[in-house]
């Protein structure tokens, strides 16, 4: 299978609607934004609040993130941004290795009925890709290193430690973070010419 990864730009936010919105309008979570705002910002904005503030993010000239598409079908979402732009900035739990100001890809995930069909590892790509078009030197993840344990859905968004491996990405460090119960690691890929095509 082949899937196409596009920048979640203004005119797809329908699409990124269908990836993150959640069921319930009126709800407090998701639209990909509690490791885009500190805490406090995620908190203030309430149900559909959200999902203007996603609007707002798909119009400006750097993407919040990519979409993967079967044919014309969306059917995943990859969040990558500066990283100078989200919490992990201020992280005490997962650390600066460097000065580089690198992105950071944090949030991946495969709509239902499409999984285990190996769209993680094109979105993945995908996002690396955008990062190097619009300037990254380098792309950090903060997968659970899980050694091939089953992850919880709910909470594999962050991927796993051998998806970024495949994806050419380098652990770099341990955190002091945990989701899933799993440790999560510091994975790194370095962009050059050549790679951000």
């Amino acid at each position: 299978m082949s899937f196409e990864v596009r920048p979640a730009t203004a005119e797809r936010f329908a699409d990124v609607a269908t990836m993150l919105a959640p069921t319930n309008p009126a709800s407090t979570v998701c639209w990909c934004l509690s490791h885009r705002l500190s805490t406090k910002e995620s908190r203030s904005l309430l149900g559909q609040a959200r999902g203007e503030f996603m609007r707002r993010l798909c119009e400006r000239d750097v993407a919040p993130g990519v979409l993967a598409y079967d044919g014309d079908e969306v059917v995943g979402w990859a969040a990558v941004a500066p990283r100078a732009e989200l919490p992990f900035e201020r992280s005490r739990k997962i650390p600066h290795v460097d000065d580089l100001p690198v992105w950071s890809a944090w949030c991946l995930r495969v709509r239902p009925g499409h999984r285990r069909q190996g769209i993680a590892l094109p979105l993945l790509e995908g996002a690396v890709r955008y990062a190097g078009q619009m300037g990254a030197p380098a792309v950090e993840g903060y997968p659970v290193d899980n050694h091939g344990a089953r992850v919880d859905l709910t909470m594999a968004y962050v991927g796993t430690r051998a998806l970024f491996e495949r994806a050419g990405f380098t652990k770099v460090a341990d955190t002091d973070s945990i989701s899933g119960g799993f440790p999560r690691v510091l994975m790194r890929r370095a962009l050059g010419p050549g790679l951000a095509s």
